[in-house]
């Protein structure tokens, strides 16, 4: 049985939805705050619609359109959900500004972006150990 398209989505369902890892999904909840799903006990998330639409706009912006972590995370303190969602769309193009213009080859497969996605959320959490360390 099909679910509806208000219908709350499980986060293997949502990944699915997206053609993103369920802990590529988890990993972006850590790097962008707009991104919070309901929580039910246990921990076990739920997807609501609108949580599913901006996981598509920060996957585009990602994945499609080149834009680094710090980019889509700068595009919306500057312009909110809302204008991030437009950039996704194509109905904005990224501000005069500079802000979020791709920094990668836009010729990586989606597999090597998302590789060195990964591979940037891990060489972050060693800094952060490592300033920690060099803190006491």
């Amino acid at each position: 049985m099909a679910k509806g398209p208000n219908a709350f989505r499980t986060i293997s369902e949502a990944a699915d939805e997206l053609g993103a890892p369920q802990h590529v999904l988890r990993f972006w909840e850590t790097k962008f705050a707009f991104i919070s799903p309901m929580k039910r006990a246990g921990g076990r998330r739920f997807y609501r619609p609108q949580d599913i639409e901006i996981l598509r706009a920060v996957r585009t912006l990602l994945h499609d359109e080149g834009y680094t972590i710090k980019g889509v995370q700068k595009l919306h303190k500057d312009g909110g959900l809302k204008r991030l969602l437009a950039v996704a769309r194509g109905e904005e193009g990224p501000s005069t500004t500079g802000v979020g213009n791709p920094e990668t080859p836009s010729n990586l497969t989606d597999e090597a972006r998302l590789r060195l996605t990964e591979t940037l959320g891990d060489l972050e959490a060693i800094k952060a150990r490592l300033d920690g360390l060099l803190k006491r």
